[in-house]
């Protein structure tokens, strides 16, 4: 009979404190994140205030002091963020972006007016079916195959699978005459080319409904939709010329009325509602000198309300009451969001630092950048900066860049120096670009032309780069 035994073990395990954990969740936010998180805060923690709102109805009124938002058992003083004597003058006007920003004086504005209701296919579809009178039947029969598109508005399912999965719906079971009969309906509905069962039917549809073009050439542009796309990929015309006995220019003509048109009519729609980049920074020059300011008046101020805390400390409660706890939260959430700011301004900062080529002349001048270089830098964990670049964005004079933009890897140079994986897809596009269209540079004339300029690759590195720019192969690039 066997007897229960105890065994002691030792394990080391390392856990973050409550107020560590909160700034780390904060700073890995997006801007949009962080500013729904701050703001259900402001509405549930009594201890909080927007500083907007009150500033706002009085503009003497001042923010807590230092000493009120630091005591606590476990503080870490946020870093101080670094001054920038080439600031411009209290009064200069400062551009805010074409970007939403937070309600101020009435409280009239609101991120919502930003964004508009965006039907989906589907919703699009059915309201469009409701203008018909059918039968039930037949409307049912219209909805399944609006339910099976795909959202490039393809009917992928075949028939038959339709017919499997709509059988206990029917009684009797649909025939194929009623759901070619209702794949016909679905697409007449809203934009041509939905529900079609491959691409030649796509395209066949939307050549069906064009208008402006010549008969002639409508007529010979749905023969190269129907029979001929594969040809008409491979650019081959004196293929084409032979097979559908037709003139130079007449081919000409219907090719590039099938390049105008739609092959993923389903892509104009959109099911979710409009996304909007908040930046977190804004990058400009300034005397000569790029600079980074915050974009703090897009995301919430919290602070601690004053008159709360002082009241809650003359009242002399329990320190482990649940207001205690509750105010203790609001103090982490302060010098959090303070943290926050400083980290991602001072990460942007040494972005540009590095960087200065790229806002001067652009991605073919961007320098090859890691994580660990800015780390070392600003003494940070590379996990720190980490969390500091993903989902955060600048708007730039060149654009508006996530802070992963600027970090690429790094390539060797014939002269021994390095270059950047973005700059060398950079130049390939600048080639592209400039090439003749009849002698389109082929893969391996691209990597020639890159050792001509000191960058050595691998002919499959730069095959690689040129999909990552969607640029199709030399023989799909040609023209006749």
């Amino acid at each position: 009979m066997g007897y229960p035994t105890q065994e002691l073990r030792l394990r080391q395990q390392m856990t973050l404190a409550p107020r560590l954990q909160q700034s780390v969740k904060l700073l890995q936010m997006s801007a949009l994140e962080f500013t729904t998180a701050v703001e259900q805060a402001l509405a549930t923690n009594p201890f909080l205030e927007d500083a907007d709102e009150q500033d706002a109805d009085s503009p003497a009124a001042a923010p807590p002091s230092v000493a009120e938002t630091r005591s606590g058992p476990d503080d870490i003083p946020p870093e101080a963020p670094a001054a920038d004597a080439d600031l411009p003058p209290p009064d200069a006007p400062a551009y805010s972006g074409d970007y939403p920003t937070r309600a101020h004086g009435d409280g009239t504005a609101d991120q919502a007016q930003w964004v508009c209701a965006a039907l989906s296919m589907r919703q699009r579809l059915s309201l469009e079916l409701g203008n018909y009178h059918l039968k039930p039947r037949d409307r049912l029969l219209a909805e399944f195959i609006i339910d099976a598109l795909d959202d490039d508005g393809y009917l992928r399912t075949p028939l038959s699978g339709l017919c499997d999965a709509a059988r206990p719906e029917f009684d009797p079971a649909p025939e194929e005459a009623e759901w070619m009969a209702a794949l016909r309906l679905v697409q007449q509905l809203d934009a041509p080319g939905l529900a079609a069962r491959d691409l030649a039917e796509c395209l066949s549809l939307q050549l069906a409904a064009a208008g402006g073009a010549r008969p002639e050439i409508r007529a010979l542009a749905s023969r190269i939709a129907r029979d001929h796309l594969p040809r008409l990929a491979k650019n081959d015309s004196a293929g084409l010329r032979r097979l559908l006995d037709c003139t130079e220019d007449a081919l000409r003509d219907a090719c590039a009325l099938i390049r105008s048109l739609d092959p993923k009519p389903g892509g104009r729609y959109s099911a979710d509602a409009p996304a909007y980049v908040i930046p977190d920074v804004f990058v400009d020059k300034w005397q000569a000198r790029w600079r980074v300011l915050p974009n703090r008046h897009a995301m919430p101020q919290a602070r601690l309300h004053q008159t709360y805390a002082d009241l809650f400390r003359r009242a002399r409660l329990d320190d482990r009451s649940p207001m205690a706890q509750e105010l203790q939260e609001a103090r982490w959430l302060v010098r959090n969001v303070e943290q926050r700011y400083t980290t991602i301004q001072r990460v942007a900062e040494a972005i540009v630092k590095r960087q200065q080529t790229f806002f001067e002349y652009g991605d073919v001048a961007l320098r090859p950048l890691m994580l660990r270089e800015v780390a070392d830098d600003l003494d940070m964990h590379e996990s720190t900066v980490s969390r500091a670049t993903v989902g955060k964005y600048m708007v730039t004079p060149r654009g508006v860049f996530e802070f992963r933009h600027f970090f690429s890897r790094e390539l060797a140079t014939e002269s021994g120096g390095s270059c950047s994986a973005t700059a060398v897809r950079a130049l390939i596009r600048e080639m592209v670009d400039a090439e003749d269209p009849a002698m389109p540079l082929s893969d391996v004339a691209l990597t020639q032309q890159l050792a001509a300029s000191g960058i050595l690759l691998a002919r499959r590195t730069v095959s690689k780069y040129r999909g990552q720019l969607r640029v199709p192969p030399a023989e799909l690039r040609r023209q006749h």
